[in-house]
């Protein structure tokens, strides 16, 4: 997948400019494609050079113009052309997991911190989930809301991204606590006299 992609199915929820775009991608595209601000700004010029969205300028008195894009039929046909196409598998790409794959033969103490750290940012980004999730559905349950909700995407991008923070939260407190485990037994070995 190109960020092009990533852009477009942002944008589907209405007209945003590159900062309001950088925000969404913030809150509710980071949990399956990342990109800086920059690189926003810099697709979104090449999506409108290629047609695929529209931009307009808006006059602000006090403060500095703003250009709002909005995808058009050539960006919803590139989206169409793109969801018919077949994906690759994904894999992760995770520094940690490289740091765990070399734990017996480094310190654990640092490791074990990481991991907490990890599992600390998981559960927060649990949390925003959540909160997504919910302002999404309004006031119908799940089922309800997949059956009947006007636009699902999002909501079922987000369900992902709750499912892999919940997983990388298991994950680290599950080797945190192995790592721990090993520590307190090797210091409690003691010799025969």
């Amino acid at each position: 997948m190109a960020l092009r992609h990533a852009v477009l199915a942002a944008l589907l929820d209405g007209e945003y400019s590159g900062y309001q775009l950088a925000k969404a991608f913030d809150i509710g595209v980071a949990n399956f494609w990342h990109a800086l601000p920059q690189q926003l700004y810099a697709e979104l010029a090449r999506l409108e050079k290629e047609g695929l969205v529209t931009g307009r300028q808006v006059i602000q008195e006090t403060r500095p113009n703003k250009r709002l894009f909005r995808v058009s039929d050539a960006g919803l046909a590139e989206l169409e052309r793109f969801a018919a196409a077949v994906s690759k598998p994904s894999f992760i790409r995770d520094d940690l997991a490289v740091k765990v794959q070399a734990v017996d033969y480094v310190a654990t103490g640092p490791m074990i911190a990481h991991l907490e750290e990890r599992a600390s940012a998981a559960e927060a980004r649990i949390a925003l989930f959540g909160d997504l999730l919910r302002r999404m559905r309004g006031d119908l349950d799940e089922e309800e809301f997949l059956l009947r909700g006007e636009r699902i995407g999002p909501y079922l991008t987000c369900v992902r991204g709750l499912a892999f923070e919940r997983g990388n939260r298991d994950w680290c407190l599950r080797v945190a606590g192995v790592l721990r485990e090993r520590e307190r037994r090797t210091t409690h070995v003691h010799t025969p006299r």
